[in-house]
C-alpha cells in the first residue's frame, strides 16, 4: 500500500490557520484516485470536495455529442468542487483523474458549513476561485487563436508544476482528449518536440528532457496563469512548507487505509 501523503502538502490546507485546519483535520478522509477515475459527472451532486496532495486532476465540458476537453486542471494547488461555495450543489464540469495519486476529501455539508463559518477560509478559497477562472478562461483563448505546440507545450508546463518528476503517464489519446483535438494533430505536434529533442514519447510515457525548450515554444497563457495564482495565493505559496513542519510533528488526521475513489463522489 503507498504510503499515505500528509494533507499539508496541499497548498491550500497548509495556508489555512491552525484552528481552521484542526476543525477540519478528523473529517479528511485519504483517497487513492487512479488514472481515468471519475469523480464527477457534468450535473452530478456534489457530495465531497478533494484536496489532492499527489493526484493531478483534469476539468473537462462536455459536449451535447459526447466530446469534451479540458478547461482546468486542479493539483495539489487547489480543491475540486468550488461550485458548491458559489451557488449551486451540482457541478458543471466531468472531473476526471488525470495522473494517479493521492488526496484527501470531504463532505460537501462539512466543507459548506466551514465556509460559511471560517472567514479565513472563505477569503482563501473566493481567491483560489479567482485564479481557477483566469485559467479555465486563458485556455479558452489559448485554444482559440495558438498553435497546437504551444497548447500542448501550456499543458505540458502545467502539469509538470504539479508533479515531483519530468516523466507523465499520459498517452496520446489522453492528452488530445485534453486538448480537444484529434489524435493525429497531437502526433504531430508531440513528434515536433520530439525531433527537437524537448520531451521523449515512449509506451504511453512522456519524458520531458529539455523544459527551457518547452517555455522558448509556450505562449503567454502559461505565464498569465502562472502570475494570477502568484497573485492572488501568495500566502499558500509562502506559508505551505513552514506550515507542514509544524504540523508534521503533531499530525490531526487519523492513519486510515486511503479509500479508492473511482465512482461517482
Amino acid at each position: 500500500m503507498p504510503t499515505l501523503q500528509s494533507p499539508n502538502q496541499n497548498h491550500l490546507l497548509a495556508a489555512l490557520p491552525t484552528a481552521e485546519f484542526e476543525r477540519l483535520a478528523p473529517h479528511l478522509e485519504p483517497v487513492e484516485m487512479r488514472l481515468g477515475d471519475v469523480l464527477y459527472e457534468s450535473g452530478g451532486l456534489l457530495q465531497h470536495v478533494y484536496f489532492p496532495t499527489t493526484a493531478i486532476l483534469s476539468l473537462h465540458y462536455v459536449m451535447e455529442n459526447g466530446s469534451s476537453s479540458e478547461i482546468a486542471g486542479v493539483g495539489n494547488e487547489g480543491m475540486l468542487g468550488i461550485s458548491l461555495f458559489m451557488g449551486g450543489n451540482t457541478t458543471p464540469s466531468r472531473a476526471v483523474v488525470q495522473t494517479g495519486g493521492q488526496g484527501y476529501r470531504l463532505k460537501a455539508q462539512l466543507m459548506a458549513q466551514e465556509f460559511k463559518r471560517a472567514e479565513a477560509m472563505q477569503h482563501l478559497l473566493l481567491r483560489y476561485t479567482q485564479a481557477l477562472i483566469t485559467q479555465m478562461s486563458q485556455t479558452a483563448a489559448c485554444n482559440r487563436h495558438h498553435s497546437l505546440v504551444q497548447q500542448l507545450c501550456r499543458w505540458l508546463l502545467l502539469t509538470l508544476d504539479r508533479m515531483p518528476t519530468n516523466e507523465l503517464v499520459m498517452t496520446q489519446e489522453l492528452v488530445a482528449s485534453m486538448l480537444g483535438v484529434r489524435r493525429e494533430g497531437v502526433t504531430e505536434a508531440a513528434g515536433k518536440l520530439q525531433e527537437e529533442g524537448v520531451i521523449r514519447y515512449r509506451r504511453g510515457h512522456i519524458t520531458v528532457l529539455d523544459r527551457a525548450g518547452l517555455e522558448s515554444q509556450v505562449c503567454e497563457c502559461y505565464a498569465v496563469v502562472k502570475k494570477e495564482f502568484a497573485r492572488l495565493l501568495p500566502d499558500a505559496a509562502l506559508q505551505r512548507q513552514d506550515t507542514a513542519q509544524a504540523r508534521t510533528a503533531q499530525q490531526d488526521v487519523p492513519a486510515r487505509a486511503p479509500y479508492q475513489a473511482g465512482g461517482l463522489k
